[in-house]
């Protein structure tokens, strides 16, 4: 056979490649090897992907501080921290310190006494004077109590904890308090927050300093590169200097920040600040949910770094590794095991961000030449780097192999029922698509006349996106451009699209209505996600036009705190909802959305996480109907090519997860961001053949529908050996890296 593509190659060698990688890289744990006895005593019952994946981190600690658990929305994250946890302390007591976003704290709670068994677990409400903004604060003991959390037990603070009174140490006095093991679980936005602060200037009021700003550990203005600090550069920005003697019998050179806690407000501290410093041996383990969400530079994300460095065998915990960039896993790794990114020669900061992304993923060099109107001078050259979707695959060998365990939901598919995604196409009506497509005219012409310009790109395509579903009140579309001449910023009209009647149901909502109908004739309930939310609101529109069809819908706010959004569904459920509208944000982590059998995308947005999230949150663990995850979009729009290009992107993000399939391969590098890609293709016309269900269905292969349940490629090396007998786990099944 003619091997001219990847897919051709691995259908024919792939067999031999399997092979040459399972003999060469030997796994952690195979499924023959038997389980520890620990698993057996925890009061859930692990599936046998579950097990393993146990048993892989585990492993992995005995070699290693940190793991990580990839697994699918679903799959019981939870369970694997907590049952790795409970089986590498065997029998021993631990103290165990979980950072979750803030809706889960009550929930992970729960998890933890319904999972291990004798275990005490406390809430860490924060570090400061007084009650906090949810009524409580310190550290509390809850109890479960009738499904409930309810704070009962001990109370006391983090600063208690830390003394070690008349023991050896704190963690002495601790277990001499509470014998058994004890988790400690604190919401990730309340671990960062700190204290307010203040600046620290003075003014000299004599001397040859007479009125400037000077810095009252010296006396003296504070120098810059050209000048001096003035009072108007006293933001809100912290300044601070190094102070150098002038002669070696002076004092040594020390750090004098310009700023201090402000003791005029409320005195508190950052939680994980506070454990960093004095705690660094109290926590055995130490976990980290939903750890994708702390890829960036943030105060959230330092925060996992001063908990993997405090506590001695940390996980992190993630459905989504990857959402098709290879640097976004930079500082997760950074954070995790800083000491080994250095032998690798990636510095923290933007220049090893950009060697880590040389080295592992795509960047695109534009050089621009402009033609200088003198013939005797020389043009004018300019070169600007851009990051592109895609990952090597070295990037998965050479840091995720050998440190992650991977779950899928088809490993337990078993114990699930059926899952469909499916595109629903509708097609515009005549009124409808003639505007659209003089909007989408007009902006072809604006991007063409205003090559690169972001301001175009960002107000355009969201107007693509946007007018097929509110196709009134937009107002004209303004885009902004410096003149070269006067170097002012100058606003442009980019396109003044039709205001048509805001009376008239259109086509993507007579289908959204004809959907909800057949679904709720069946029984099932659904749930819809809209991303235009806030000034173009688009969800009380639809609310609008299902109630007037006669369908209970109601509409779930972000007026609605994280942490009580599960109590709002179930008060909506009794009330008799039918229907729930919200932005896939607002419920991609931690809800349990197993009510909603069928979810309909009516918007999408841009980002692969929240997508991926939010579809998979009806199929999971105790789900007893067949799942049914429609996106609905108007065909041949700029919503079928976000969706379309999100789609791609998936197929990126799949190949780091240990599902590599030939299509994600051969597109890594192939488009830009969403906006940009879309706007191209737009001009260019590039992909008009290709259909956005074309895509969707090749994911679908990925997921078999009503297997048996297979072991998952969750072990911490490799896939396990097909032909190894099965002892415990059941019957083998192999999983290809291919």
């Amino acid at each position: 056979m003619a091997l001219d593509n990847i897919s051709a190659y691995l259908r024919e060698y792939g067999t031999e490649l399997g092979n040459r990688v399972l003999a060469q890289f030997p796994a952690l744990h195979a499924p023959g090897d038997l389980l520890a006895k620990e698993i057996q005593q925890l009061k859930r019952s692990p599936f046998p992907a579950q097990a393993m994946a146990i048993m892989g981190i585990v492993k992995r600690w005995q070699e290693a501080r940190c793991a990580a658990a990839v697994a699918e929305c679903g799959t019981g994250k939870t369970l694997i921290s907590l049952g790795s946890v409970f089986t590498h302390a065997a029998g021993r007591p631990f103290t165990a310190l979980a950072m979750v976003p803030p809706q889960l704290v009550e929930k992970w709670a729960r998890e933890c006494f319904l999972t291990i068994p004798g275990v005490r677990v406390f809430i860490i409400d924060g570090v400061r004077n007084g009650i906090g903004s949810n009524g409580h604060t310190g550290v509390n003991e809850v109890r479960l109590r009738n499904g409930k959390i309810l704070r009962e037990g001990l109370r006391t603070t983090l600063s208690e904890i830390r003394l070690a009174g008349k023991h050896r140490s704190a963690r002495a006095k601790w277990q001499a308090l509470v014998q058994g093991p004890s988790i400690f679980v604190f919401s990730r936005e309340r671990a960062k927050l700190g204290y307010f602060w203040r600046h620290v200037i003075r003014t000299a009021r004599s001397g040859p300093f007479l009125g400037n700003v000077v810095n009252p550990d010296t006396g003296i203005p504070v120098a810059t590169s050209d000048d001096q600090l003035r009072r108007a550069d006293f933001r809100k920005v912290k300044h601070s200097e190094v102070v150098i003697p002038e002669t070696n019998r002076g004092r040594r050179p020390f750090f004098s920040p310009l700023w201090q806690a402000d003791n005029r407000k409320i005195h508190r501290m950052a939680p994980i600040e506070f454990i960093g410093r004095y705690m660094r041996d109290f926590f055995d383990y130490g976990i980290a949910d939903e750890v994708h969400e702390l890829k960036g530079e943030t105060a959230q994300g330092n925060a996992l770094g001063t908990l993997a460095s405090a506590c001695g065998h940390t996980v992190i915990l993630t459905g989504t590794l990857l959402g098709g960039y290879a640097d976004e896993l930079f500082n997760i790794l950074y954070r995790l095991d800083a000491r080994a990114m250095r032998e690798d020669g990636f510095d923290h900061g933007e220049s090893g961000l950009r060697q880590f992304a040389e080295a592992y993923g795509v960047l695109e060099k534009v050089t621009t030449i402009e033609a200088s109107e003198n013939s005797c001078s020389k043009a004018r050259v300019s070169t600007t780097v851009k990051r592109r979707p895609g990952a090597s695959p070295l990037l998965f060998g050479k840091y995720l192999m050998n440190m992650a365990a991977f779950v899928s939901l088809e490993d337990i598919s078993g114990a699930l029922p059926s899952y469909l995604e499916e595109v629903i196409s509708v097609e515009m009506d005549p009124t409808l698509r003639k505007a659209y497509s003089d909007l989408e005219s007009d902006i072809q012409g604006a991007l063409r006349d205003h090559h690169g310009n972001a301001s175009v790109i960002s107000t355009a395509m969201n107007a693509l996106l946007l007018y097929p579903d509110r196709p009134f009140g937009l107002g004209a579309l303004y885009g902004h451009s410096v003149n070269p001449e006067s170097g002012e910023r100058e606003r442009f009209l980019i396109a003044e699209p039709a205001d048509l009647d805001e009376s008239v149901v259109y086509a993507k909502e007579r289908r959204l209505l004809t959907e909800v109908k057949s679904e709720l004739a069946q029984g099932r309930k659904v749930q819809i996600y809209a991303v235009y939310t806030q000034k173009r609101d688009v969800t009380r529109r639809l609310q609008r036009i299902l109630r007037e069809g006669g369908v209970r819908a109601e509409v779930l706010t972000a007026d609605t705190p994280p942490e009580q959004r599960e109590a709002w569904y179930e008060r909506q459920l009794k009330n008799g909802m039918q229907v729930c509208i919200c932005h896939p944000k607002l419920v991609q982590t931690g809800l349990d959305l197993l009510e909603f059998p069928t979810i309909l995308f009516y918007e999408t947005g841009y980002s692969t996480y929240v997508l991926r999230q939010a579809s998979r949150r009806s199929w999971r663990i105790g789900q007893k109907h067949p799942v049914r995850v429609g996106f609905l979009t108007y065909a041949g729009t700029a919503q079928e090519s976000c969706l379309r290009l999100m789609g791609k992107k998936l197929l990126v993000s799949l190949a780091m997860e240990g599902k590599l399939q030939a299509e994600g391969l051969q597109k890594m590098d192939e488009d830009d961001d969403v906006l940009t890609a879309m706007a191209r293709e737009l001009v260019t016309r590039q992909g008009v053949g290709e259909q956005a269900a074309e895509v969707w269905r090749s994911l679908q292969t990925q997921a078999p529908q009503q297997q048996a349940p297979k072991p998952a490629a969750i072990v911490v090396d490799v896939m396990p050996e097909p032909e190894l007998p099965i002892a415990v786990m059941g019957p083998a099944v192999q999983l290809s890296l291919f």
